[in-house]
């Protein structure tokens, strides 16, 4: 094993260069290391991360009337004569109407209709909507934005590949819940059994060209008492479709498909059977078929938190091959995301839905545990242990980007990019089962600190929904600002035992953590009001992780990761109770560099080694760099070894010795 070559200098100015030198190696051998300890007792205990006095939030705004509360107003047989005042659901696409100008809105204004050819390019001949007389339905406010939409689905839909037009062919024709069902990877089998759903759109007919096929299946599967170990959760993604109704808005916004809009769109051939030969019945924004997907996978991802992001994925997924198809444009499946997102909230928030959604979640775990061969503690690991082979939500950072990239389409702001985060009321419900060890109310802080930025074309909606992006809320806190306290329980399994934040945390908060959980830090962390761990299990699996401030552990571990070279920027200080763990791997991994003070008062230091990377005999091993060190732990314990630990003023080594 190599040696350690201690640095003999930790200025704060050359602190990187001295981490950078002490983690070169060299031969095996004793030379160059000290075992001058210094004293047992500490000459003074450092205090803790200073409380910053206050605890974020992200009140409910005040005058805005709120979807999760009137969402019963959203009703299809109101359709004809829903408006802005009247529906929820018409209400929560009002960002809409910064792009575009509904007939509906200037008849009640008491407005002229506007003239033919408004929108450039495009001809009253090409708009036959309500009241489909060849008089225009609205007006572009925004033309830029609006032929920038309708371009998108040309370019789509005249590049797409084979597959992609396969895929929109079943994502249309199929039931949209049993489509997204394979967003569960290798659960998918095990969900559509349970569920006993069916399908009959199993491949692309060689007339479809002509002939218009629906599917005969059941679409969610077989819910109630008639399927006694799956019928609670295809009930529950049933109600989430309750006052999730597109009609309304489709009729108040009248805004055409794309390609009544523009003859350069190609429908996929086999889905023009499918085409609606009545254009006043027939409007494209919000995407209905992006709506109900998002509902269904929502709802699949609330009852399988182990899949969460995956299932969100599947569900913008399908709303981008409604834009394949050249039935939709990017601003449609963006309003029904929109929709999607306040239906389900409002459901799930419902509280005659409250036993339901308990019953599905316990009910879900239980008949995919028996299912799959698992427990509680190793079903998280099985979700996720498909390939990019066997399922394509396998990849993280894909599924980041793609997820991403649908939010926006690749629109750029019109409007201000810096206007404050909102959270619309009951949005946190959506996190309730994938961050179960954070209250409401530090759920609502997750979603205003990882929403979009401000100023996008058509999600700068009064409430905030078309400002969320779950995706990266699944991920933790994108920010600290004040205290941040979390405490897990780990008795009560899933994430309440383990998670993993991957976001890049930044703000000037402080992290307290609690509990008998495990909680990972994976981001590239930027924090700097410190980390103070009194019990459970805090794990770094970055560089950063820590962020820019001190680490204090009274209680607890605190581990860092193989493969992870640690800094702590500030002080480490450890107390009797807590324990230090090494996951020492190839190199220099799971070494530890402290900027500061490194202080021990007791407690254990306790070092794991990979396979492959264990140590021989005689090699002393580097564990802890320091800029200064006081104290000592009262054990030091290495898997598989009998060592001595060696101090020095630059920091902790073992010598192997048996």
């Amino acid at each position: 094993m190599p040696v350690h070559r201690t640095p003999r200098f930790f200025s704060p100015h050359a602190f990187a260069l001295a981490v950078a030198v002490s983690f070169l190696v060299a031969a095996c051998g004793g030379s160059g290391v000290s075992d001058n300890a210094p004293p047992a007792t500490v000459a003074k205990v450092p205090s803790p991360p200073a409380d910053p006095g206050f605890v974020d939030s992200a009140p409910v705004q005040a005058n805005v009337l709120a979807f999760v509360d009137n969402a019963a107003t959203n009703q299809r047989g109101d359709a004809r004569y829903a408006t802005m005042s009247t529906n929820a659901g018409v209400r929560v696409l009002n960002g809409f109407r910064s792009l575009w100008q509904p007939l509906t809105d200037l008849v009640d204004a008491g407005v002229t209709a506007p003239a033919v050819g408004s929108f450039p390019a495009i001809t009253a001949s090409t708009w036959t909507g309500l009241p489909n007389d060849g008089t225009p339905n609205g007006t572009a406010l925004n033309p830029t934005v609006l032929n920038a939409n309708i371009q998108y689905v040309v370019g789509a839909t005249t590049q797409r590949t084979a597959a992609q037009a396969s895929a929109a062919y079943f994502d249309d024709r199929r039931g949209k819940g049993y489509s997204v069902t394979d967003g569960m990877g290798p659960l998918t089998t095990a969900w559509r059994t349970a569920a006993q759903q069916t399908t009959s759109i199993t491949t692309i007919p060689a007339d479809a060209t002509t002939t218009l096929y629906n599917d005969s299946g059941n679409n969610t599967g077989v819910g109630g008492s008639a399927n006694a170990q799956f019928g609670a959760v295809v009930d529950l993604v049933n109600a989430m479709g309750t006052n999730g109704s597109t009609e309304p808005a489709k009729r108040f916004y009248k805004y055409e498909r794309p390609y009544r809009w523009s003859s350069s769109v190609v429908v996929v051939p086999a889905l023009v059977p499918a085409e609606s030969t009545t254009p006043a019945t027939d409007g494209g924004f919000p995407s209905g078929h992006a709506a109900e997907a998002m509902r269904d996978a929502l709802a699949m991802a609330y009852v399988v938190p182990e899949r969460y992001q995956e299932m969100l994925s599947r569900g913008l997924e399908l709303g981008e091959n409604r834009i394949f198809a050249g039935m939709h444009s990017p601003l449609d499946v963006m309003g029904g995301r929109i929709l999607a997102e306040a239906v389900v909230a409002a459901n799930l928030s419902d509280p005659t839905n409250a036993t339901l959604k308990q019953t599905a979640v316990s009910l879900a775990h239980a008949t995919l545990y028996a299912a799959t061969g698992t427990t509680a503690a190793t079903f998280p690991a099985f979700a996720e242990s498909g390939t990019t082979a066997t399922d394509r939500f396998a990849d993280y950072a894909t599924n980041k980007a793609n997820y991403l990239r649908r939010l926006t389409y690749g629109f750029t702001p019109i409007a201000a990019t810096t206007s404050a985060p909102v959270v619309p009321k009951g949005a946190e419900v959506l996190l309730e089962t994938r961050l179960p060890y954070l209250s409401a109310d530090q759920r609502r802080v997750v979603l205003k600190t990882t929403e979009l930025a401000s100023g996008y074309p058509l999600l700068d909606d009064a409430e905030g929904w078309g400002r969320l992006n779950l995706f990266a809320a699944a991920d933790g806190y994108g920010q600290f600002s004040g205290n941040v306290s979390v405490t897990m329980d780990a008795s009560q399994g899933g994430f309440n035992a383990a998670d993993t934040w991957r976001n890049d945390i930044g703000g000037s908060g402080k992290l307290t953590f609690a509990g008998t959980g495990t909680l990972t830090l994976a981001g590239t962390n930027s924090y700097s009001g410190g980390t103070e761990v009194q019990g459970g299990t805090l794990a770094a699996a970055s560089p950063q992780a820590f962020g820019a401030g001190d680490v204090y552990a009274s209680g607890g571990t605190v581990v860092i990761r193989t493969g992870t070279r640690m800094s702590i920027n500030g002080q480490y200080t450890q107390l009797k109770n807590a324990t230090l763990e090494l996951d020492r791997g190839a190199g220099d991994t799971g070494r530890l560099a402290v900027a500061g003070l490194t202080t021990f008062v007791g407690g254990t230091l306790h070092v794991k080694f990979a396979a492959g990377a264990a140590p021989k005999v005689g090699d002393i091993v580097p564990l802890i760099d320091s800029a200064q060190l006081q104290g000592r732990f009262d054990s030091v314990v290495v898997d598989g070894f009998k060592v001595t630990p060696l101090y020095n003023s630059g920091g902790v080594s073992v010598r192997i010795d048996g």
